[in-house]
């Protein structure tokens, strides 16, 4: 039985868009994706569903036939017969150089050791974006070599800061009414 877009009831169109263009567009019996918040998956008949995506590997299941790909974070929307996938970065494993990869993960990884190790500056917004890209960076090249299949040991890096929030300034105050004393 086919659907309008031509994708059968009991499968699922599986789309990824990068600002480079459509990177893959296969149908496919199952898909599952990294979300912010977990990772989740799509059969055909799936409720709507539209999630923030992290870096990491989509797998989909075509048969007895699985395969994967690495995706940079993005967004994807999924409904019955349909996911799409819109990302920065897209990568499938024979893309995959990975003596090229594991240098440019060693370069990373020793910038952002030196960023550590200078003291913290809670007031510099431009030290703390190029961290967050930096640590953005370590991600997409650790799960190109997961998708390789030789992975990186992992490491844990906060993305939020701990520690109580900052104080008010002062203008952000309430002062106290005098007319309800």
């Amino acid at each position: 039985m086919a659907t309008e877009q031509g994708v059968r009831s009991d499968k699922i169109q599986l789309e990824i868009v990068t600002p480079r263009g459509r990177a893959l567009d296969v149908v496919a019996d199952e898909v599952t994706a990294p979300s912010v918040d977990g990772e989740f998956g799509v059969m055909p008949g799936h409720l709507p569903l539209l999630a923030a995506l992290r870096t990491g590997i989509v797998t989909y299941r075509q048969g007895g036939d699985t395969k994967r790909c690495a995706v940079g974070p993005g967004f994807a929307e999924a409904g019955p017969n349909k996911v799409s996938i819109l990302t920065d970065e897209f990568v499938q494993r024979e893309q995959i150089d990975p003596v090229i990869v594991r240098k440019e993960l060693a370069e990373v990884q020793q910038e952002i050791a030196q960023k550590e190790a200078k003291p913290l500056d809670t007031s510099d917004e431009d030290a703390d974006e190029a961290m967050e890209l930096l640590i953005q960076k370590e991600n997409w090249l650790a799960a190109q070599l997961e998708l390789y299949g030789d992975p990186p040991p992992a490491t844990m890096r906060p993305f939020e800061t701990f520690g109580p929030p900052d104080s008010p300034h002062e203008e952000d105050v309430p002062l106290p009414d005098d007319d309800k004393a």
